[in-house]
This record gives structure tokens, sequence and C-alpha cells, in this order.
């Protein structure tokens, strides 16, 4: 398929900046804002009877005027069933600097450490015609944390030593303790990082820190609705895959055969293969949770359908058309155009559907981005 295919109008204004939530005044005349993971709207497309549902129905089997959220989709799967999630944790990677001498302010957008006893770390920098070999970056007025710029990698990429002389687990703490959630460029354009975002750009299941974007799909999960699915007879199954900023990297060419993606580390444990593997044994389905999840269980599905232990990297790119090896069912954000994350989903639930329900939920006011509202696919 072409690039030009995955290209549509997306109003500013369908962009989510936060998350669900409702504002309640204070007595004192105070703002508080509380978020519902949960209540965003959910989408539901029924790829073999090309069927799409955005309400949900009454006890007769008729649509409602509510719209479909995500604490509904209890009410789409049934015991024995599993749920593949990403348990990726997103560390606080966007920091600001200043540079030595002439005090300019440089953002750091930290992607991954190199070397942890030399205190290297891949980064991007913003002015990057700023920042060249040599450069010091000081990140504190009157702190010790200092970084001297070693190599240049991209136009943007930057490998940057810290100067700092601690046990490596005080300068992580120390080094996290500057950063700010790394929400994507198309929120922080249109709003500074608040102490809220700390919390709400993370899975609640995140155990394993790697990651400088979140698995967005996941978001929508609170602890009341995992606590009523696992009830229900639900598994879940980790798999961590480090999200880096390649899904955001703007696709050049427009035969997508030629778009290569950047390579991230994943882990397929043992026990995530039991639980999926007992599932299709059984005849349960399988829902992968988010484009990531759906990426790693593909680059670690074997050819008879069932799912194997991977310790590594992947580079998997999915687009239409595409055979799916191991997922019967799909929950997807609804995303930017010529994404990526877009393209995954168009593969899953048919081109024309998909992109057909992407203008639906421009037309009835769904949210998109990583604090957007989600979709999700039933092979039915």
């Amino acid at each position: 398929m072409k690039l030009s295919q995955f290209k549509f109008r997306l109003p500013d204004e369908s962009v989510a900046l936060e998350p669900p939530h409702k504002v309640f005044e204070n007595e004192d005349g105070t703002v508080e804002k509380v978020y519902r993971r949960d209540e965003a709207r959910m989408m539901v497309i029924h790829r073999k009877s090309q069927t799409i549902d955005m309400y949900a129905k009454d006890d007769d089997g008729k649509d409602t005027d509510r719209f479909i959220t995500f604490r509904d989709i209890i009410n789409y799967f049934d015991e024995g069933d599993v749920m593949v999630l990403n348990d990726t944790k997103v560390f606080p990677a966007r920091l600001f600097g200043t540079k030595e001498k002439t005090d300019a302010q440089i953002e750091v957008f930290l992607l991954r450490e190199l070397n942890e006893e030399l205190r290297l770390w891949d980064v991007l920098v913003e002015p990057a015609r700023k920042i060249r070999i040599g450069n010091k970056l000081f990140f504190e007025d009157d702190g010790p944390m200092v970084a001297e710029v070693i190599d240049n990698t991209t136009s943007r990429g930057r490998t940057l030593r810290f100067l700092y002389d601690c046990p490596h687990d005080e300068f992580k703490r120390e080094l996290f303790g500057l950063g700010s959630a790394p929400l994507p460029r198309y929120i922080v354009n249109r709003r500074e990082s608040t102490p809220d975002d700390n919390e709400n750009f993370q899975t609640i299941y995140a155990r394993h820190e790697g990651a400088v974007t979140v698995p967005a799909s996941g978001l929508h999960f609170s602890r009341e609705l995992m606590k009523r699915l696992e009830i229900l007879g639900i598994n879940f199954a980790y798999v961590t895959l480090h999200l880096g900023l390649g899904c955001f990297d703007p696709i050049e060419v427009e035969d997508l055969t030629k778009h290569k993606m950047g390579s991230e580390q994943m882990t397929v444990t043992p026990e995530a293969c039991d639980i999926v593997n007992r599932a299709k044994a059984e005849g349960h389905r399988v829902c992968t949770i988010g484009v990531s999840s759906l990426r790693a269980a593909e680059s670690a599905v074997s050819t008879d359908g069932m799912l194997k232990e991977y310790t590594g990297w992947t580079n998997k790119f999915i687009f239409p058309p595409y055979d799916f090896g191991l997922a019967d069912a799909l929950v997807a954000n609804f995303y930017h155009p010529e994404s990526t994350m877009l393209m995954a989903t168009a593969a899953f639930g048919g081109y024309d559907l998909v992109m057909g329900a992407y203008q639906q939920a421009i037309d009835n006011g769904y949210k998109f981005g990583c604090y957007g509202d989600c979709m999700l696919i039933l092979d039915d």
C-alpha cells in the first residue's frame, strides 16, 4: 500500500490533550480534576460482518443514546479469554538544560542508556543546531548534574556523558528527578506537562522501565476494571516492548515496503507463552492491547500459531495486507494520519472498514492520540 492512502484531515479539536476526566470546583474556588481512565469511548468493529457499534445496547438489543465506553469491554469477553498487555514502564525522558557560556535553554530527550559505568546516554536535543561536540549542558542552577556532548549520531541525535560521580542508582534517581513525562509533541506544543502527567502517562501495570512513550491503549485500564475482568475469569499475559520514538518518525517514502522501523527491545517470557498458548489450545480468544503488544506477538509467534519465548529486538512494521498469526481481537487507540500505528490497525481490521470507522470517529467527536478514545476490533 501507499503512504497517501493513510492521509486524512484530523481537526485540532479531535486530538485529546488530557485523559477523560471530570472537573469539580471546591468550596474555596479551586478547581480539581478527577481522571477516569476507563471512561474513554470505545468503538466496536466487527471485521467479518463489517459492522461498527458506537452505542450501548438495551436489554432488547437495541441501541441506546449512550456511547460505549472502555469499561464496557467486560461485555465482549468470556472466562478463559486472554488479554496481552505491554508492561513496559515509561521513564521521565524530557528534561531541560542550559548551554555553558550562552545560557541557551536546550531540551534534552533521553532515549536509552548506552553505558552504565561511563554514564553515556543516547539523546535528542532541540534546537540541535546549537549543540556541538565538546559543549557542556547544566541541568540545575547550583546542582551537580552536568553533561558533555561527546558525539553526533543523527541530525538531532547526540551522545552525552553525564559528569556525575556517585552510585548508579543515585545518579538515575537524580537524573529522572529532573525530567518530566515524555508527552508527544502534538500535546506539548499546545500545553505544558503537569505533575498529573507523571501518573496519567503510565499504565497501571507498568513494571519494566525502558520506554520513552507509553503503550497508549493500555492507559484505559483502571484497577477497578482489571479486578472485574479477573473475577470474570479473563487472564492477562504480559509482554515487554520498550517503545522508542520510531512510531512517531514520519514515513518519508510513498511505497510502504521501503520504510524501516527503528529496532526496539522486547521480551516474551515463558509464563506469557504458557497463558496464551493454553488459551489457544482450549479455543479461547486472545486480544492484544495496543499495537505494541500486537507487534510483540507477531514478532514471537511460531508457524503453528503459538507464542514462543523471545528476548531480543524487533523492528516489525505491520501494514496491509498482513496475515496475523496469533491475535483474535485488538484494542487500538485512534491514531494520527500516516502513522505506523494506524497502518497496523488497518491491517488487522481491514483497510476500508478501519478508515471508515475513523471518519465516523471524527464526525461523532471521538478523541485521537495517546490520551484519546479507542476501538475494539473483533473477529466476528
